[in-house]
This record gives C-alpha cells, structure tokens and sequence, in this order.
C-alpha cells in the first residue's frame, strides 16, 4: 500500500504514481492530499491511482478505505488452508484438527486466519490486535495473548499439537506442517 500526497517537493503525486504504473508496480496506491477538485481526483484516477481521499479527512474513514483497497487488490486466496491435520476455511469460517470441527468464537477465528494467511511468519501482537480489533484504540494487548491461549487450548492441546509457537520479541506463528 502506497499513500501519496500530491503535493509533494521534486516530483509531484500524479508524476510518481505516473511512473509506478509506467514501470508495472500495481501496489495499490491512495492519494490523500488538500487538492480537492475535480480535476485533480481525475487525474489522479488517470494516472493509476485506486482512491483519493482529501484533506481533512476522518482517520477512521482514511483506516476503512485502506483496507477496503487491499481487499480489492488482494490477490486471489485459496479459501481452505492445511497446516498437517490442521484445516482452516477461511471462506466458511470454519476450522477442524484431524477431521474434528473445533468451534470458534468469531475473534478466534479471526487471530487464526491471520496467522494462517502468514503461515511461518511471525506476526506481532500488535499487528493482530491492529487486524482484529480495528475498531478499539486503547486495546491491552493482553487480550491477544488470551485470545491465543485459548486457540492453543482448542486446537492443539486436546490434539497433541503445538502448532501455534511464540516467536520471542516477536509475535506468534503458525507453523506450516501444522505442529
């Protein structure tokens, strides 16, 4: 995700975007600057970028068409996922360990699905209560911990697994072969 201002020293927005597109970067690209005429936001379009949003602006509506551009240039994701015996729909938002559905509250199921999206990569608390629980500011990042405790409970521990590791200084991963 690339956010541009148009006003910018040396080459403007319209020109760096220009050029992004010219060179094949399809990075989804949001223009956010005072310049609020229609021209502009043409131009702006014309040149490649996916939205333009003008100054002042409302963070939170600024956080929502954000996300709502990686959805739309997401590329194309498999709905079930396997991690070993470990089954994880993201379309159905449905999940099961060695043929056995394992219910889920909804926020579960969201921690799970993003770790599942970075399988083997370490994702931060952070980043998880940033992608979960978007719409709370304050959020005490113990809640991802309790959150994860209660996942392991659910999906490894009653089956003899570890798939859910915490990566010190980091974050936690979900392995690959499942654990």
């Amino acid at each position: 995700m690339i956010v541009l201002d148009v006003m910018m020293p040396g080459m403007n927005g319209f020109q760096v975007c220009g050029h992004l597109r010219a060179v094949g970067d399809l990075t989804p690209i949001l223009m956010l600057t005072a310049k609020d005429g229609e021209f502009d936001q043409a131009e702006a379009l014309e040149t490649g970028s996916d939205d333009y949003v003008t100054k002042p602006f409302s963070f939170v509506v600024l956080m929502a068409r954000l996300r709502a551009l990686v959805r739309r240039t997401r590329p194309a994701q498999r709905a079930v996922r396997h991690f070993g015996d470990l089954e994880v729909d993201l379309a159905t938002r449905r999940c099961r360990r060695a043929y056995q559905e394992v219910t889920l509250t909804g926020r579960q199921f969201a921690v799970l699905a993003l770790l599942a999206e970075r399988a083997d990569q370490p994702v931060s608390k952070s980043e998880i209560a940033g992608v979960v629980w978007d719409d709370v500011y304050d959020l005490d990042l113990n809640v991802v911990e309790v959150h994860v405790s209660a996942l392991r409970r659910k999906i490894d521990k009653p089956f003899g697994r570890s798939g859910i590791e915490t990566v010190r200084g980091a974050g936690y991963r979900l392995r690959a072969d499942g654990g």
